[in-house]
């Protein structure tokens, strides 16, 4: 999280984790159908757009932390027949869900923890993640770990939401806070997960701060966009490459 005050609706940082966990293992076989009705069947689109980003060579190293039922992994297993994909989690649940997908027995699963990652150094061509950095308290770990585990000219992707600015902010603060509730208990049968979710956006750090974390934990060319009425935001950043001996 990017501001350590405490928000109405989320936890304290110190019980984030087991609540974070404990939330997507209650909603992880109504996840993926809750995800597209607030999306109107976008976030698909979004998680191809991630993988595009990413620039995998074919025969890469793939890494989706935070993977969740696996929406990304899937994506690129479905584009590249040969790449190696690795998708990990902290919630079993949800991955169980993805396992049973269609490829889903192409993925490697693996149950991680995004802030100590059980992998080797420099050994993914990309780690991208989806609705994964809004969750996790210490942003700098996070993103410290990331750059470990990628290699020297390996990129770094992430998809989530974003708080709402301008014209339509206060519509979308509606939204958020009384309508995607409401339909997190008719379709997706648990209110409370769906009320912790828009406000951990309203409480997260705006683009511009987190491609700032980015930039702090050594990563160059830092981009990043929004889209869906500025409610959603793509950065990607690379770690810098090898320098060679002169």
């Amino acid at each position: 999280m990017a501001s350590s005050t405490r928000s109405a609706g989320l936890p304290p940082a110190g019980e984030r984790a087991p609540f974070v966990r404990a939330m997507f293992g209650r909603i992880a076989g109504r996840y993926d159908r809750m995800n597209a009705v607030m999306t109107l069947g976008r976030d698909r689109v979004w998680r191809r757009r991630v993988v595009d980003v990413a620039a995998l060579p074919p025969e890469g190293r793939l890494l989706d932390i935070g993977t969740g039922t696996g929406g990304i992994a899937l994506a690129a297993r479905e584009r590249f027949d040969r790449l190696t994909v690795v998708a990990a989690d902290f919630t079993p649940e949800m991955m169980a869900v993805g396992r049973r997908a269609p490829d889903g027995r192409r993925v490697c699963w693996c149950a991680a923890d995004a802030l100590a990652l059980p992998f080797a150094d420099a050994g993914f061509d990309a780690v991208v993640s989806g609705y994964l950095v809004r969750n996790v308290t210490g942003l700098d770990r996070l993103f410290a770990e990331q750059f470990r585990v990628l290699k020297p000219g390996g990129r770094l992707v992430c998809l989530d939401t974003t708080p709402p600015r301008g014209p339509l902010a206060p519509l979308i603060r509606f939204h958020f806070k009384r309508i995607i509730p409401l339909m997190g208990q008719w379709v997706g049968g648990d209110r409370g997960a769906y009320t912790y979710l828009p406000e951990s956006t309203r409480a997260f750090a705006t683009p511009e701060a987190l491609a700032a974390r980015l930039i702090r934990a050594g990563f160059v060319q830092v981009r990043w966009r929004t889209f869906m009425f500025g409610t959603m935001a793509l950065h990607a950043a690379v770690k810098p490459p090898a320098i060679g001996p002169r």
